[in-house]
Parts: C-alpha cells; sequence; structure tokens
C-alpha cells in the first residue's frame, strides 16, 4: 500500500463516479428530453446522441472509477467534456456558475493526468497486467489527444449549432 496508489484510487473514484452519476441522470431525467435538447443545441439525431453521451458517460466513469481500460476511459472523458465545452459551455466564459468551461476542463485535466499516471497498483488494470502498458506519454496522447481527436470527429460530423436569433430573423 502507497499514499500513490490511494490517491489515485480516490481522484479515479471522485471523478469517475461523478462522470457516471452524470450519465445516470439523463437517463432518470427521460432521455427523449435529453435527445430533444441535444436536438436544440446542434447535436443531431439528438435521440442517437443523448444516449451515447449518458451511456458513454456511464461507462467511462465506472472503467475509470474500477480502473479498468483506465487509459481509454480517460479518452472518453476527454471527448465527452471537449463536446459538452464547445457545444454547451464556451460561449458562456470560464465559470460554472455563468453555464461556462470550468467543470468540463477540470473533469478533462484529471483524466488527462490519471492517464499520464496510470491507474496504479490498486486497478483492474494492475490485477490482470496491463497497468503499466498504456501510461506515461502513451497514456497522455491516448486521453488527450485521442480524447480531442474523437471530439473533433463527432463534432464534425454531427454537430450543427444553430443561428443566432438575429441572423435567423435577417
Amino acid at each position: 500500500m502507497t499514499e500513490f496508489d490511494l490517491a489515485l484510487t480516490i481522484l479515479r473514484s471522485a471523478a469517475g463516479l461523478t462522470l457516471a452519476a452524470h450519465g445516470v441522470n439523463k437517463i432518470k431525467g427521460g432521455l427523449d428530453g435529453v435527445a430533444r435538447w441535444f436536438d436544440s443545441i446542434g447535436m443531431r439525431p439528438g435521440k442517437v446522441h443523448a444516449r451515447l453521451a449518458a451511456f458513454g458517460e456511464i461507462l467511462a466513469g465506472l472503467f475509470l472509477t474500477t480502473g479498468f481500460l483506465t487509459t481509454f476511459a480517460c479518452l472518453g472523458f476527454v471527448g465527452l467534456m471537449t463536446v459538452a465545452a464547445v457545444t454547451v459551455h464556451a460561449e458562456k466564459g470560464f465559470f460554472i456558475l455563468d453555464e461556462g468551461w470550468e467543470y468540463v476542463f477540470i473533469l478533462s485535466v484529471i483524466a488527462i493526468t490519471i492517464g499520464l499516471l496510470g491507474p496504479g497498483d490498486w486497478s483492474l488494470d494492475a490485477a490482470v497486467g496491463i497497468d503499466e502498458d498504456l501510461d506515461g506519454f502513451v497514456g497522455l496522447a491516448i486521453a488527450g489527444g485521442g480524447g480531442i481527436l474523437a471530439a473533433v470527429g463527432i463534432l464534425t460530423a454531427f454537430y450543427r449549432p444553430p443561428k443566432a436569433d438575429a441572423e435567423s430573423k435577417a
């Protein structure tokens, strides 16, 4: 037992359970309503993206919590949070009280940091012997770079921001 492994377990669990709960909340609130909201912000088809976001958040969160395929769970975190930042939060400034990008930023930084450090000895990855295969700069590239590339691909393919009211009335 080391302080490092305890700290990583606490960090993985806090971030992972937070994101998983966020996904569960989407389902509890009704995915049809979430789908309409996704359509309204320009993520089409909303029905597909509501489900992908909800279940992606749950799976990435639970995988990170347990330290299972940790680097790829981190990639999922960064991808999900980057899409959220661009579609919902970027134009509203930094602070979450104004619906800014503070929350999605800090979750992404946590995920990238865990991708760099690896899951630690108290993880399913360690139990099956893959805990050190994808950490370090490789983990950083997969979690950070892969997450951003995934988000760019999703946004390019599916994001059609609604036109501003002034533009639509002109």
